[in-house]
């Protein structure tokens, strides 16, 4: 981990928060439970327990693996419906392919990200490959939901493919932290990802000893989860290690400190640092769909029987 990076950070643009910039406090660190989703791969619930008025407008996030599986022992999910908001698949190691019925899809692997807008509604799949299956390997990665307000639930969906080449890379002024930026922008930096609902989305490595403190937009929110390693978060050091996610107050920047001493699975602290603008609607959350009323999610669960969300293809090429 990562697949995305360069053997030297001082060559990239430099990111840090203004001197006068006030620091976001750090309001709760929570642990993310474990559990098993789509046909067994082992994730962590990273926002569970968190109100989700620190969320809006992100809904879920699952951190899948990390896990080395054994041949025949990689797994994915069965074809299943969405409406009302998009996923975000971002994979750090292993390979998986996604299709939908709406004709989007592909093979992302080792970096790589898929943004699939569900809109209106579709079905998708996501499976390793038969040669993985066969092989076995290791798969890391993590999943997102992206909440959409609702002039926008019932738009096209749409896919995008995000190769790992094209994030934006920044490094912190003393060239400690190497910045992947996915999505939205940072200091001005913008990432591939387009988005509909004002987001940032950045993977952060930050070496041993390492401190990075960077502006962060004062109408977004601001979410701290550890893919791996240890450190702090905030300017009062609150410790955190993986698995967990720190939900920060109110503010225009936010620090992160990786610890002196790492464990050897993991030589740097890797942080993924959410932030977006809240929607501020009611959300009626049901399974596979997220809408702004049961009614809306009723009527969704019809459409689902009643096919009028796509159909699944007759072969998939999975």
């Amino acid at each position: 981990m990562p697949a995305v990076t360069v053997e030297n950070p001082l060559t990239l643009p430099k990111v840090a928060a203004s001197g006068d910039a006030a620091a976001r406090p750090v309001l709760a660190v929570t642990t993310a439970p474990s559990g098993f989703e789509g046909e067994g791969f082992p994730v962590r619930r990273a926002f569970a327990g968190i109100n989700y008025k620190y969320l809006d407008p992100f809904i879920m996030m699952d951190q899948m693996g990390e896990v080395e599986y054994a041949a025949g022992e990689p797994k994915g999910t069965p074809w299943h419906p969405h409406r009302g908001f998009e996923t975000v698949t971002y994979l750090i190691d292993g390979t998986f392919v996604h299709q939908d019925s709406n004709g989007g899809g592909g093979t992302i692997r080792n970096g790589d990200t898929q943004w699939m807008t569900a809109g209106s509604g579709l079905l998708h799949i996501e499976a390793p490959p038969e040669s993985l299956v066969m092989s076995g390997g290791l798969f890391h990665g993590l999943q997102l939901w992206v909440n959409l307000p609702k002039a926008d639930k019932m738009m096209d969906p749409r896919y995008q493919d995000i190769r790992g080449g094209q994030v934006q890379l920044l490094a912190s002024s003393d060239g400690g932290a190497l910045l992947r930026v996915i999505a939205g922008e940072l200091d001005g930096h913008q990432g591939p990802g387009i988005t509909h609902t004002p987001i940032t989305m950045i993977h952060a490595t930050v070496r041993p000893g390492a401190e990075v403190t960077l502006p962060w937009r004062e109408d977004f929110n601001g979410l701290a989860y550890v893919l791996a390693g240890r450190g702090t978060v905030g300017a009062e050091r609150r410790p955190v290690h993986m698995g967990q996610t720190a939900v920060f107050g109110a503010g225009s920047s936010l620090t992160v400190r990786a610890d002196e001493k790492q464990d050897g699975h993991a030589p740097d602290l890797e942080v993924v640092l959410l932030g977006g603008r809240p929607i501020r609607e009611p959300m009626a959350h049901y399974g596979p769909f997220v809408m702004n009323s049961q009614a809306e999610l009723k009527q969704a669960f019809e459409d689902f029987q009643a096919g009028r969300l796509g159909t699944v293809p007759a072969v998939h090429g999975m």
